[in-house]
């Protein structure tokens, strides 16, 4: 299921996948209609309804041949204004929102429509006979076409005004913080029945054990791991696996991808046969990967920080749907890294964290926000809001910890005394909400 995933995922940020159907769907609906027109009385036709179906061979042939001409150059028009759309993206915000335009349904389907229609129109143009012997015009044909061209016009409108509001930062980030929160509810299903519940935890003999690395045979993105087929594997193997690799880490060829508690090394076998637990490819993908998510949206962030852009409304956007993800991932109840099957230990999992997750939600752009008042405020704005949602310990003592290296960083660069009073304010509150008596 998790490789289907993985091949849905592929296929649904091109875009080629979604226009190549409708050009099928679009040969397959003119062949129904030019076998349907064979079987219509076309003379009839005319004379009951003249002004609908009232245009000889070469009339048909003149509608068709602008109708396809105009599709076809719509469709260089709407895969010009996508090229510009995703060049400014990249510039703007990240290279790593791109994929978030490429898998956008509205522009994967605006432009198979317009490629659909110009292959339609091309596959009953060549149907039409006019000649003294034969005459045939598909009139249902050429009448659906009329109709495609205004459902053509009514897409390039839409297209417009949808990149319009896509490239807006707002919707860039809304969009990441949706997809990341869907992969939280796929990776962690089960909500905190307790959450002063702890953690379960466990001791290892580990002078008792002998760890052998299994290298990676690719370089590359790990995208996914297979928990079962892992778990399947240290069993037959009588072994435990400890992950040295976290889904969404880069790995080199040959590199430690995993160990094994086996006095013996593995051999191509096994090496093997542990290969098809793993994914990796070219690049990071949100199948089980939340920190890519997470990611996008700090790297846009940390655009609108830089000098260059200096866009501090984005930047606190940011930190706002960072705050959303954080949120749902404080309900969320993120499993053991100890994996066991009928009583035994057998693989100790690298897994995503809320305090890992909060790191890297929070860290680079507090570092990029010495001296900014409104982002160092969003911030603590930000760890009120977790802090209120969760009750867990580890939860807060990672809330805690960004709370201290905010105060710091505040005390060194705001030299301001009313704006320093103004984030201090902020901390209290941030402080009670975590329960701690304030200074």
């Amino acid at each position: 299921m998790r490789r289907l995933r993985v091949f849905w995922e592929a296929l649904r940020t091109s875009l080629w996948f979604v226009p190549g159907l409708l050009v099928l769907g679009s040969i397959v609906l003119a062949q129904i209609l030019i076998e349907v027109d064979h079987r219509l009385d076309p003379q009839a036709m005319q004379d009951r309804w003249p002004r609908l179906f009232g245009a000889g061979a070469e009339g048909a042939r003149a509608v068709l041949a602008t109708i396809a001409g105009s599709m076809i150059n719509l469709a260089a028009l709407a895969f010009s204004i996508t090229i510009v759309a995703l060049t400014l993206a990249a510039s703007q915000y990240t290279s790593r929102v791109l994929r978030n335009f490429m898998r956008d349904r509205v522009n994967q389907v605006v432009l198979g429509s317009f490629v659909s229609i110009f292959v339609y129109c091309l596959l009953v143009l060549r149907t039409i006979r006019g000649t003294d012997e034969f005459e045939f015009v598909p009139v249902a044909s050429v009448l659906f076409a009329v109709v495609l061209a205004f459902v053509g016009i009514g897409c390039l409108i839409v297209f417009i005004h949808h990149i319009a509001s896509l490239i807006q930062a707002e919707s860039i980030v809304r969009a990441a913080m949706e997809e990341t929160i869907a992969t939280i509810d796929v990776e962690f299903p089960e909500p905190c029945a307790d959450n002063n519940e702890p953690q379960t935890s466990m001791r290892l003999p580990a002078d008792k054990l002998s760890w052998q690395a299994i290298p990676s045979r690719v370089t590359g993105y790990l995208q996914r791991v297979d928990d079962a087929a892992l778990l399947e594997f240290a069993e037959a193997n009588a072994t435990i696996v400890r992950m040295e690799r976290c889904v969404g880490d880069f790995v080199v060829r040959g590199c430690p991808l995993a160990s094994m508690s086996s006095a013996l090394p593995p051999d191509d076998a096994r090496i093997n046969a542990f290969a098809e637990v793993y994914d990796i490819g070219r690049r990071r993908t949100m199948v089980q990967d939340a920190g890519y998510g997470v990611r996008q949206i700090v790297d846009v962030a940390l655009k609108a920080l830089s000098p260059g852009v200096n866009d501090t409304t984005t930047a606190v956007t940011c930190v706002q749907h960072l705050t959303a993800i954080l949120v749902h991932l404080a309900q969320r109840q993120v499993p053991s890294r100890y994996r066991v099957k009928d009583g035994q230990l057998r693989v100790i999992a690298s897994t995503p964290t809320f305090q890992s997750l909060a790191a890297e939600s929070f860290d680079q752009i507090r570092q990029n926000a010495a001296g900014n008042v409104a982002i160092l405020l969003a911030l603590l704005q930000a760890l009120e809001t977790i802090a209120d949602r969760t009750s867990r310990d580890e939860h807060r003592q990672a809330l805690r910890r960004q709370v201290e290296m905010i105060d710091h960083l505040a005390a060194t660069s705001i030299p301001e005394q009313r704006d320093r009073e103004s984030l201090e304010a902020a901390r209290v509150r941030v402080r009670k909400a975590l329960g701690e008596a304030s200074d």
